[in-house]
């Protein structure tokens, strides 16, 4: 690992911007729980163990139609949990690293707990949308708000949320976050599409570009797509990933390590 840290070291040291994908893991450092397969995710909601539904199975927008507690039941305890938490020391070393590059810093992620934007990061596009926004379940309009004065109520033994549900301030009917789901295709994508547009523009412009890949699995590669897109001409990656920290072709450093940890020695 030291001999990574040298060289991650090296480029960051050479750096003129600084590009940060972040996927899942990145949170886990801050105490938010890791749904990687089945018994991850059932430790971390135990009444969805009973009830044998796997986060793929909730993270469905089918349900908020069939069964809308249930689905506000699973995504506003994700709501409250991400209020809730304070984003680990690793992202204010990245914040400040970045900070002081003449190009800057700019996340994209496919996050959607808004950690990044709590810990101080203005430049951040979230490819799968944010739980703190939502839009109509209906389609009335294609409008997305905020969801700052939303409360959902949720009953821990059954996990189900307590009627009245977040509600469309146009038609009156059932609102649900601005997130892309699996098998999603009535989510509305233009605040994500957006941001991404203003970060192709900043990558357009951005001189000695390196890239710092965090917590970024294979199982839904989005992040490490983009990471290696957006490296692809220099080879300037940093992976950081105690599972899966492999780069086809070597093309950057692969450091197999947690988030926090590494980012702390290596800013060391």
């Amino acid at each position: 690992m030291s001999d990574a840290l040298d060289r991650a070291a090296e480029l960051l040291e050479s750096a003129g911007a600084l590009l940060i994908c972040a996927g899942a893991g990145m949170g886990v450092d801050s105490g938010l729980p890791d749904f990687r397969g089945g018994e991850g995710f059932w430790r971390a909601y135990p009444p969805y163990a009973r009830l044998g539904l796997r986060f793929e199975e909730l993270a469905d927008p089918r349900h908020f139609a069939g069964d809308p507690e249930l689905a506000w039941g699973f995504y506003g305890h994700r709501l409250a949990l991400y209020r809730a938490t304070v984003p680990h020391e690793g992202f204010r070393l990245l914040l400040g690293l970045g900070s002081r590059l003449p190009g800057g810093v700019r996340v994209f992620t496919s996050n959607v707990d808004g950690q990044f934007q709590k810990a101080g990061f203005g430049h951040v596009a979230e490819a799968h949308g944010s739980i703190h926004h939502l839009q109509c379940l209906s389609g009335c309009t294609d409008d997305i708000w905020a969801a700052d004065a939303v409360e959902v109520v949720i009953d821990e033994e059954t996990m189900r949320a307590v009627p009245p549900l977040p509600s469309c301030p146009r038609c009156g009917g059932l609102a649900r976050p601005n997130i892309l789901m699996f098998g999603d295709f009535s989510w509305v994508p233009h605040r994500s599409q957006a941001q991404l547009d203003e970060l192709t523009a900043w990558r357009r412009t951005a001189r000695d570009l390196v890239v710092v890949e965090l917590g970024a699995g294979q199982a839904v590669p989005t992040v490490r797509r983009y990471s290696e897109l957006a490296s692809a001409a220099t080879g300037a990656l940093i992976r950081i990933n105690p599972r899966e920290p492999e780069i086809r072709h070597g093309r950057g450093v692969s450091v197999a390590a947690g988030a926090l940890e590494t980012l702390t020695a290596l800013l060391a």
